[in-house]
């Protein structure tokens, strides 16, 4: 049995098989997460395990060197933006309409689905390479 970081089979795996530019995304209960897409499903009950958490966890085994947002989270939920740079707090932040979020999140390699039910707790995470910075 693994000793210590994420013990999730499934997305340990994604985690180690990613290269620098892959993208995972991690994302609200709603989220409309498409057939095509290796989909990685938390959710317990509302709220277990929340949006930030996941992430936290994630981020802890991924070296991350872009996070892409809808533009929709200013509005709806900053305060889930401030928790996402407070975690990642030296990683540029790109926003984009949440339209083409849903589009470009298709591509991930997998999507992580938490159980928050907040609006807009949705995150693309740009795998960066071991002690590479833009």
């Amino acid at each position: 049995m693994k000793k210590i970081g994420i013990i999730h089979s499934e997305i340990s795996a994604v985690i180690a098989s990613m290269g620098h530019s892959d993208v995972l995304t991690v994302v609200d209960a709603g989220f409309p997460i498409p057939q095509t897409t290796r989909r990685i499903d938390l959710a317990l009950k509302p709220g277990v395990p929340a949006f930030l958490e996941t992430l936290e966890v994630v981020t802890s085994e991924l070296f991350v060197e872009k996070i892409t947002v809808a533009q929709e989270i200013l509005q709806y939920s900053p305060h889930i933006l401030e928790g996402i740079q407070s975690i990642l707090p030296d990683v540029p932040v790109q926003m984009i309409p949440h339209v083409e979020f849903k589009k470009q999140s298709a591509a991930s390699r997998a999507i992580i689905r938490s159980a928050e039910f907040t609006p807009y707790a949705n995150v693309m995470l740009t795998a960066g390479a071991w002690g590479f910075k833009l």
